[in-house]
């Protein structure tokens, strides 16, 4: 069985202080989940601070983006080695807001997954269609393009590490989230896709996160659907609360599954 995750994105959200605490209530709380893969991304300014906290913790670091090359005079942007430097073992890549507000492309979402991939993390990308795309009957078109182009050029060897995040961009911070069942249909169609694409023993082994207006009152639902392996959580992982909620009941689902 595939080992679910539950990673947390803090966004534009926490400076250092706020992100110290809340690391310290989230590691402390969770320190005897053992079943699930447990990731926090805060903002970079927090990322040395918090990676220090997390050292012999079951509890791993990620960051919210990466540039392409390794170092140069980009500014304002972060390497993939600036990254692993302050501990982190995930990057998400190609979330809608980057795409929205940042003019990322599926071809820029390639270049990151191939720096990150390449230089030892762990990419979380992110795919996903607007409500006019759902609307128009587009869903699983959008989505298959943005994993095809996303990932394409690349073998299953060098994609090892790779994690998805299916994330309808209807349902991200509105309070909408996908049904069980719309969610469903489309990572059973990624994971279709990654078949065709790979092979079976690659596909089967892919792990498939859900985000979107994720919460306590429905996780459970959530993961009782064969193709989702866990969740990328946005506003629920900015306060301890909800955000060990959602990881102890996945970890007792998980459980369930296994027994």
């Amino acid at each position: 069985m595939r080992r679910p995750i539950i990673a947390g994105n803090w966004k534009m959200y926490k400076d250092v202080n706020q992100a110290i605490e809340l690391t310290n209530d989230i590691k402390r709380s969770v320190f005897d989940v053992e079943n699930v893969e447990i990731v926090i991304c805060p903002p970079f300014v927090d990322l040395s601070d918090v990676g220090e906290m997390l050292l012999e913790s079951n509890v791993a670091l990620g960051a919210q983006n990466c540039y392409w090359e390794s170092e140069g005079a980009f500014t304002g942007e972060i390497s993939v080695p600036m990254i692993k430097s302050a501990g982190c073992r995930h990057v998400i890549i190609g979330h809608s807001e980057r795409r929205k507000y940042f003019g990322e492309t599926n071809e820029t979402v390639n270049r990151r997954i191939r720096a990150a991939a390449g230089g030892g993390l762990a990419p979380i990308m992110c795919v996903g269609e607007t409500l006019e795309e759902r609307e128009a009957g587009r869903t699983l078109e959008v989505v298959r393009t943005h994993v095809l182009e996303g990932l394409k050029g690349f073998d299953e060897v060098f994609l090892e590490p790779l994690i998805i995040a299916y994330e309808p961009v209807w349902a991200i911070g509105t309070g909408k989230t996908a049904t069980p069942a719309q969610a469903q249909e489309v990572h059973a169609m990624i994971r279709g896709l990654l078949e065709e694409s790979y092979s079976g023993s690659f596909s089967g082994s892919r792990r498939i996160l859900y985000g979107g207006s994720v919460n306590p009152g429905n996780i459970g639902d959530i993961m009782k659907e064969q193709d989702i392996d866990g969740g990328l959580i946005g506003g629920a992982s900015l306060k301890s609360d909800s955000f060990i909620d959602i990881i102890k009941t996945t970890s007792r689902l998980y459980a369930k599954k296994k027994d």
